[in-house]
């Protein structure tokens, strides 16, 4: 029996469980479809490949050596085979993340390593490299009440509009301990056995897609960033989202490292686009969330205190 999910817009019906999504109604004719099996050892007529993976056409073959190997075919199908006696449970954690993520770029959105809330109907999205705090730093902004649109990797879609649109994702946040404990937010199950990092349910959630009103980029204020925010020009804001997209080795494998520059040009000049240096320390966060919400603000996204 197919159980049915939500994410980046779209709806997914799935033979196996994911945990950390959000479920939903079920719908005849899912977006997308999840099944076990039928994944071959090998494309016979590869175009593009690297050492876990291999391009053919509109399908794209992932092996994650001694877990599964998966396979993604035209943004709507992805099958999954388990090697080595690996538990589902183990292999959740790369469907609902890199394999996905390669789906939807085979749909064409914009897919950028980052997570994102909603403010005043508008997307705010925190980029950055692994390790940088963008899960964090969107639940603590949870905390306070504004809805999550996504989690480690949002979807961008340009709509009729022409202007860049956040889908929402439907997911739970993924945290390492410390900061769940931190942001005195309950840890649900381990995202794998083997990581001291959890799933934990967030607060309110967004529906449908959001205006994608400012991206930031976070760092750690140390030399030579100094703590704040800042705006880059709009040749180093476009390259800033570029760097930032989801697996960008696979984006040039599949050959839309054109399509990126180009969203990346859009992108820079329909949302503003910022720096973000802060202190990885917890005991400033509040200082963080106002230097945003000041900033916000400043920039019109939010009203001024009465």
């Amino acid at each position: 029996m197919l159980k049915f999910y939500r994410a980046a817009g779209l709806c997914l019906g799935s033979e196996i469980a994911l945990p950390g999504m959000i479920g939903m109604e079920p719908r005849a004719d899912p977006d997308i479809h999840i099944r076990v099996g039928g994944v071959p050892e090998r494309l016979p007529d590869t175009a593009v490949s690297g050492p876990t993976w291999q391009i053919e056409e509109q399908r794209f073959l992932l092996r994650v050596p001694d877990v599964a190997r998966f396979l993604v075919s035209g943004g709507r199908e992805i099958r999954v085979a388990p090697e080595a006696g690996t538990p589902l449970s183990d292999i959740t954690i790369f469907l609902s993340g890199t394999v996905l993520g390669i789906l939807l770029h085979q749909r064409a959105h914009v897919v950028l390593h980052a997570s994102a809330v909603e403010v005043a109907g508008k997307a705010v999205l925190f980029c950055g490299r692994s390790g940088a705090g963008k899960s964090t730093m969107a639940a603590a902004f949870n905390k306070r009440g504004y809805p999550i649109i996504a989690d480690d990797f949002c979807a961008i879609d340009f709509f009729a509009d022409g202007m860049p649109h956040a889908l929402s994702d439907g997911r739970s946040l993924k945290l390492w301990a410390d900061a769940a404990e931190q942001l005195d937010m309950q840890a649900g199950p381990r995202v794998r056995a083997q990581l001291e990092k959890y799933y934990v349910e967030p607060g309110a959630t967004a529906n449908g897609s959001a205006e994608v009103a400012a991206i930031y980029e976070l760092t750690e204020a140390r030399p030579p960033h100094a703590a704040g925010i800042e705006v880059p020009n709009v040749a180093d804001a476009a390259l800033l989202i570029r760097r930032n997209a989801y697996r960008p080795r696979l984006v040039d494998g599949m050959g839309q490292r054109a399509h990126y520059f180009a969203a990346a040009a859009r992108l820079a000049n329909a949302a503003g686009i910022y720096t973000l240096a802060r202190p990885f320390d917890f005991t400033r966060m509040e200082t963080t969330i106002g230097w945003l919400e000041e900033h916000w603000v400043a920039c019109g996204l939010l009203p001024k205190a009465a």
